[in-house]
C-alpha cells in the first residue's frame, strides 16, 4: 500500500485527486498509476484503470487472474467493473468512499447478480493516511478557490 500512497501523493502534486494504485503479481509490482483525469482530459483515467491497462499490456492479456490490486480509495462502479472484467484475484483498498465507492458502499458491485467475477476484498490498509491525503487535498483546493 505504501507504493500506492506514493502514486497518490504524486497525483496530488499534479493537482489530480490523490488516488494511487499498484498491481502486484507474484510479489512484484507490474504496474502503477495515479489519477490523471485532468492531465489527460479523460474521465476514465482513474488510477485503477490506468494500472490495470498497464498490467494487461505487460501480460499480453485482457485478464490478469493472478494479480492483486492495491488502491488508496475504495473503487467506484467503473473501476469495480474493470477489476471484475480483468479477473483480478484480490483487491486491497485503504479508505472507504461513502459517496462514490461501489465495493462496500453504494451499489456494492461485486455482490450484484450480474457481476461475473468478484475478487477477494480487503480494506482498511493505511486507511488514515489515505483519508488524510484526500481531506488535505480538498481543503487546500477550497482555500485557494
Amino acid at each position: 500500500m505504501g507504493e500506492a500512497l506514493a502514486e497518490a501523493r504524486a497525483a496530488a502534486a499534479r493537482e489530480e485527486v490523490p488516488v494511487g494504485a499498484v498491481v502486484v503479481v507474484d510479489g512484484a509490482i507490474v504496474a502503477r498509476a495515479g489519477n490523471r483525469t485532468r492531465e489527460l482530459s479523460d474521465p476514465t483515467a482513474h488510477a485503477e484503470l490506468l494500472a490495470i491497462r498497464e498490467a494487461c499490456r505487460a501480460a499480453g492479456s485482457q485478464r490478469i487472474e493472478n494479480a492483486d490490486l492495491y488502491v488508496t480509495l475504495e473503487p467506484c462502479a467503473m473501476c469495480a467493473a474493470a477489476i471484475s472484467f480483468a479477473r483480478i484475484r484480490r483487491l486491497y483498498f485503504a479508505a472507504e468512499d461513502v459517496k462514490g465507492g461501489a465495493v462496500v458502499n453504494g451499489g456494492r458491485f461485486f455482490t450484484a447478480p450480474t457481476c461475473h467475477h468478484a475478487p477477494e476484498v480487503y480494506s482498511g490498509f493505511a486507511e488514515r493516511e489515505a483519508a488524510d491525503l484526500l481531506k488535505d487535498f480538498f481543503v487546500q483546493r477550497r482555500d485557494t478557490s
